[in-house]
């Protein structure tokens, strides 16, 4: 009898979506209790870096129009591990 197990890709999170990105590379994730192979991290090349910067410096750019209000609220969402919408 042939045991199989499934694994889980993990992406990356960009700009508020899931994505693959165009690297090619991974690497294997262990669950630390078993020792066996649980997942798979996509790893991240240069071009997803670079998107994902470019995302982050255009947020950083406007960050500060939000009014407090706001960014308290989305940062609150953030600490209790909800994603903050709208």
């Amino acid at each position: 009898m042939t045991v199989t197990t499934e694994t889980t890709t993990i992406n990356h999170f960009i700009n508020g979506a899931e994505t693959a990105g165009a690297g090619t590379r991974t690497q294997p994730v262990y669950n630390p209790a078993t020792g066996q192979v649980s997942g798979e991290l996509r790893l991240a090349n240069r071009a997803d870096l670079d998107a994902t910067v470019a995302v982050a410096r255009k947020a950083a750019d406007t960050w500060g129009d939000i009014s407090l209000a706001k960014r308290t609220a989305v940062l609150f969402k953030f600490r209790t591990g909800r994603r903050p919408c709208g």
